[in-house]
């Protein structure tokens, strides 16, 4: 059971899809590193599950190994006693004869336990050998799996430092950019601006202030002359005397037309 489990958990690990893993993740880096622990961990329980195993499989191996020479031996043994039996019988001593066939029937008996001791073990040695190849086969992929982990890892790391330094540039390109809206200088400029266009506006209206001031007064200076030449006519005096003021009339003559022809009722 502890072979098929770690057998599964090597297939399952190598088969992995990254990407897919990553892009369902929501911090990438976290998950890359926490697979990578788990990597690591997996492959080092793996290494010595598989060492485990592959010790056992030698072991058969080396005990198969022993009972094909050890049956090899006493099949090699049981000739010897059957030909130095032969010898006895030859020579006539039937009692030796018999006694290196007895011993040659033995050496026939523990060359067949060997041989099926050998044999029973084999489909055992090659189930055991066929494990051992897909575990290191899995061993290596998971290998790579893990440098492949490692490399997205760094590849991600590297390229989040480089977004971030990229991010601060930019940060600091729109601090001074005077075509960015948000930046201070721009904000700066427009303060200024303001500033500028109130100073044009109290300028506007204190122009517009002051003409109006000498319309007032040159309204009042007409008005006075007017008051000056009726005073003269009561007193008796010719309206020419006043003729410093004959120009401001000449300028309102419009202006008075109906005052006119009243007068010229009279």
């Amino acid at each position: 059971m502890a072979k098929q489990s770690i057998f599964g958990r090597i297939a399952q690990l190598a088969k992995a899809n990254i990407n897919a893993l990553l892009d369902q993740a929501e911090d990438p880096q976290k998950m890359l590193d926490q697979m990578v622990r788990d990597y690591t961990n997996n492959i080092a329980e793996a290494e010595s599950a598989i060492a485990q195993t592959i010790g056992n499989l030698r072991m058969m191996q080396e005990d198969h190994a022993e009972d094909i020479k050890a049956a090899q031996d006493w099949g090699n043994k049981a000739l010897a006693a059957s030909r130095k039996a032969d010898e006895f019988r030859a020579s006539g001593d039937t009692a030796d004869a018999e006694k290196f066939d007895n011993l040659a029937k033995v050496a026939i008996q523990r060359q067949m336990s060997s041989e099926n001791e050998a044999k029973a073990a084999e489909p055992t040695i090659a189930t055991q050998s066929e494990v051992v190849d897909r575990l290191k086969t899995g061993l290596e992929q998971m290998k790579g799996k893990l440098n492949e982990l490692t490399a997205k890892r760094n590849e991600l790391v590297a390229r989040s430092k480089t977004a971030a330094a990229q991010s601060q540039v930019n940060d600091a390109l729109r601090s001074v950019d005077i075509m960015d809206p948000t930046s201070e200088v721009s904000r700066f400029e427009e303060k200024v601006r303001r500033e500028e266009a109130k100073v044009r506006g109290q300028q506007e209206l204190a122009a517009s202030s002051l003409d109006a001031q000498f319309n007032q007064l040159e309204d009042l200076g007409e008005q006075t002359e007017i008051e000056a030449r009726l005073a003269a006519l009561k007193q008796g005096t010719s309206p020419a005397a006043l003729g410093s003021g004959a120009g401001t009339a000449s300028a309102t003559g419009a202006s008075t037309s109906v005052e006119e022809a009243d007068l010229d009722k009279l």
